[in-house]
């Protein structure tokens, strides 16, 4: 099992570290508040009040051994400490939050540092408004990196009864299938998911597709273009 860190415990905190405790993952959250670390303790697997900017204590509560770290940290200066401390310590992934406000050199700073992946949470959440939006076959959108996204799609009309080898739809759309979720259309709801699909299985009416790539492709997927 994975185990992740989450560090700062303000509203994105809160809600990555709930989401990863719902799904079974091994969670240790930090903040310097004594009310935010009580009201995880019985969430996540371990809640510690501590300076994140002390490499000691980190290493102390074991945050050098997780897989991934989540800093979400409001001040700048602390932020970038704790970033550049948790690449020194060996985590191999540290996901930083960074404000609206953050200046093109402050973000340079943090990729400086280490930051493997940096969130502007405004900016995530008004691209996925705008893809779906723009494109109503997408139901859902998750930005993975600048350049790929992963998507919940509604299958085309212009799919329907046809094999995914036929359709060829690596080749065309540079999109690949995750997997294809069955849809009981009377009573919407999930009867049957086929992860990774092969060249031979049918996309039905009703089929959501869960597919990765890059977003203009998906968008040309999702109009079955």
């Amino acid at each position: 099992m994975r185990k992740f860190a989450v560090i700062g415990l303000g509203r994105f905190g809160a809600t990555v570290a709930e989401a990863l405790a719902r799904r079974g993952a091994e969670v240790i959250v930090i903040d310097k508040n004594p009310e935010l670390v009580e009201r995880f303790k019985e969430i996540a697997t371990l809640a510690v009040r501590l300076d994140s900017t002390d490499e000691e204590a980190l290493i102390s509560q074991g945050i050098n051994k997780v897989d991934v770290a989540i800093v979400s940290i409001g001040e700048f200066e602390s932020s970038i400490l704790t970033t550049a401390l948790l690449k020194k310590i060996g985590v191999p992934r540290v996901i930083t939050r960074a404000s609206h406000t953050v200046s093109d050199i402050q973000e340079k700073i943090l990729n400086l540092v280490g930051a493997d992946r940096i969130i502007l949470p405004e900016v995530e959440i008004g691209k996925k408004l705008a893809q779906s939006l723009i494109a109503s076959n997408i139901l859902d959108y998750f930005p993975i990196t600048d350049k790929y996204s992963a998507a919940q799609v509604n299958a085309p009309e212009s799919f329907w009864g046809k094999k995914i080898g036929d359709l060829k739809i690596r080749q065309k759309y540079r999109v690949n299938i995750l997997e294809i979720r069955k849809m009981s259309l009377e009573e919407n709801k999930i009867e049957k998911v086929n992860y990774l699909p092969q060249a031979t299985d049918v996309i039905e009416k009703g089929d959501i597709l869960m597919v990765i790539g890059e977003e203009e492709d998906i968008e040309r997927l999702s109009r079955g273009e």
